[in-house]
């Protein structure tokens, strides 16, 4: 047998309830209409019975409530204008057991019957009889309103933590696996990039020591490793701070086709229209295409020269980059990872991409078209 908060037993505490409910609806009645008739007893034997069911709500909440509600009526019908205080706290137990709808039931089954109980009972008059009807429906139907709406109220906020736990829960995994990955990067990267970095720099400053020419080629690994070094460290931040600016743009293309030149390929800028401002992510776009394909030319091309050309019309950035290599349609290459991540790129932007050899003279084109306004 459970203990309640006081320590008192669960079945003492009930039985305490159960007499004081009954001794109140004796007291109540008993002190409108004084006993002596047979109807008087029995209605004193319905209160009691009404008030002592209570003590087995816990047990059996629906036979209690069928119970008291019976009880309710019967004293009514014996002329005892007595509140169903009994039956009340019946609804109450069997609404905490879960007996939602049989309790609907039967409290509309007792509302509808204590005003034909109160009329047989001969006290009162049919008006009388269903104005206090009237008066039980109203407070019924607030106490239910009140309810439903608590009901609603908890039901929303359990939702909504339930819904806010799941977020945080998913931008936990996301932050984790965009940690892990930032270690791995961090891990594995770092250290072989430093290395070139560093082995590169000092055959530059061996060279120079001894007064030798220091080879065009050295040169660009030297500034190909500090850029590598400079981006890694960007994209590690950023992984780490959750952040998405973009670490170049437009404004950085110069330097990816400088470099190209730095390493023996004659490559040319060319920007027409109107320069205007483009959100970062179609900045960044066009950023990585140029040089992903400027690093495709100088590994797998062949090729002399290159141009890059940048339309800026005012819906849309238009991409284009040529090179004179040995590409042609019959021995077209199958598409890297490289090219995959600039079509992924440019889809997700709503954009389109054309890689491939063209036609006449060979070599490759990549052709990406931007909208502007949409990712504004």
């Amino acid at each position: 047998m459970g203990r309640g908060w006081s320590g008192v037993p669960a079945g003492v505490r009930d039985w305490a309830i159960a007499v004081g409910v009954a001794a109140t609806l004796l007291m109540t009645g008993l002190s409108e209409r004084p006993s002596g008739t047979g109807l008087a007893l029995l209605g004193c034997t319905l209160l009691a019975a009404g008030g002592l069911a209570l003590a087995r709500r816990r047990r059996t909440p629906v036979f209690v409530l069928a119970v008291t509600g019976l009880c309710a009526v019967g004293y009514q019908a014996t002329g005892f204008d007595v509140p169903a205080v009994g039956f009340l706290f019946a609804v109450y137990a069997a609404v905490r057991e879960g007996h939602r709808t049989v309790t609907v039931v039967a409290s509309v089954a007792v509302l509808a019957t204590l005003p034909l109980a109160a009329l047989a009972s001969g006290l009162h008059d049919t008006g009388e009889a269903f104005a206090q009807a009237r008066g039980a429906l109203e407070i019924a139907w607030l106490v239910a309103a009140g309810a439903a709406g608590e009901a609603l109220r908890q039901a929303e906020r359990r939702a909504d933590e339930a819904e806010r736990t799941r977020e945080e829960a998913a931008r936990r995994r996301a932050d984790e696996e965009r940690l892990r990955i930032a270690r791995e990067l961090h891990d594995s990267l770092t250290h072989q990039i430093s290395v070139i970095k560093v082995q590169a720099e000092v055959a530059v400053h061996v060279a120079r020591r001894r007064g030798e020419q220091v080879p065009q080629a050295l040169i660009a690994i030297q500034e190909a490793g500090r850029e590598a070094t400079r981006e890694l460290r960007a994209t590690l931040q950023a992984l780490r701070d959750d952040d998405t600016t973009p670490p170049h743009g437009l404004e950085h293309v110069a330097v990816l086709v400088e470099r190209a030149c730095a390493l023996g390929l004659d490559a040319t800028l060319t920007i027409e229209g109107q320069r205007h401002d483009v959100p970062a992510a179609v900045g960044r776009t066009a950023y990585r295409i140029i040089q992903e394909s400027l690093t495709n030319i100088a590994r797998h091309a062949d090729a002399a020269t290159a141009s890059v050309r940048i339309d800026c019309r005012p819906d849309a950035l238009v991409i284009r980059i040529d090179d004179d290599g040995k590409a042609a349609p019959e021995t077209a290459p199958t598409p890297g990872v490289g090219l995959l991540g600039m079509r992924e790129r440019v889809t997700a932007l709503g954009g389109r991409l054309c890689a491939e050899p063209r036609r006449e003279g060979g070599g490759f084109t990549v052709q990406a078209e931007l909208p502007v306004d949409q990712t504004a």
